[in-house]
């Protein structure tokens, strides 16, 4: 009876929650990672290089979680056989994926600032460039396509975008359909520039809040993560010593 008030009694037992702890932080980075990369990402593809960032970490969340999870009951079969080797495997897995939690979650915050700053110009340049219209078919008109008709708004900056554009050289139109409030009426001519009809504030303020929401969410999930998986890295540690 006396060895269930000793120390290492108590901290058996609390290894057991703290896996459970550990396997919940893996399924958090997974969920975080599937709502990043297939949610507002979408929309914010035509940022290009801008915005990969944000995809290249939701996807190093995604494998970080999924190693989480399994390392939480690889270190509870490693407790329950006392298997030192097992112990120190796991904790030094865990030591590096702390690591790159930190540094994910530092660059999904740092490059946010970057891309507030230098992002605006670039598409700006891309869009007047590259667009070429509501019917054609190649992924970079889609992709504005869509997030213009689902933003609700018209170019980077506002309609004018797309004066003296690629697109108007080749239609003769002054802007896509899909900056159009109504895509089937008549109005919607590529001339009427009436704000009845057409969108006229520029599509990058919503993108830069969606880039910030998901930058955010990102820093914040790799951070919690990190904090909540901490507890079971030093009590592995700590049970590593113990069986020594």
């Amino acid at each position: 009876m006396a060895e269930t008030h000793t120390p290492y009694y108590s901290l058996k037992k609390m290894f057991s929650f703290f896996n459970g702890v550990t396997a919940l932080s893996g399924m958090i980075l997974i969920g975080l990672s599937i709502y990043v990369n297939f949610r507002g990402a979408v929309l914010t593809k035509v940022l290009g290089l801008s915005s990969a960032y944000l995809f290249h970490v939701g996807y190093l969340c995604l494998v970080m979680g999924s190693v989480m999870v399994l390392l939480g009951f690889a270190r509870r079969q490693g407790a329950a056989k006392e298997s030192r080797g097992t112990l120190l495997s796991c904790f030094l897995v865990t030591v590096i994926i702390l690591i790159v939690e930190i540094t994910a979650a530092t660059v999904a915050f740092a490059f946010f600032q970057i891309v507030r700053e230098v992002a605006l110009e670039h598409n700006f340049v891309s869009l007047r460039k590259n667009y070429r219209g509501y019917e054609e078919r190649d992924d970079y008109s889609m992709r504005w396509n869509l997030v213009m008709e689902e933003l609700k708004c018209c170019g980077v900056k506002n309609y004018t975008d797309f004066s003296g554009s690629s697109f108007e050289r080749a239609t003769g139109h002054t802007y896509p359909r899909s900056c159009c409030k109504s895509l089937g009426t008549v109005d919607c001519n590529g001339r009427n520039v009436s704000a009845d009809v057409i969108h006229q504030e520029g599509c990058f303020p919503k993108l830069l809040k969606i880039t910030k929401t998901q930058s955010t969410n990102l820093s914040g999930g790799c951070l919690g993560a990190a904090v909540m998986q901490l507890p079971g890295t030093l009590a592995t540690l700590l049970l590593f010593i113990k069986l020594g």
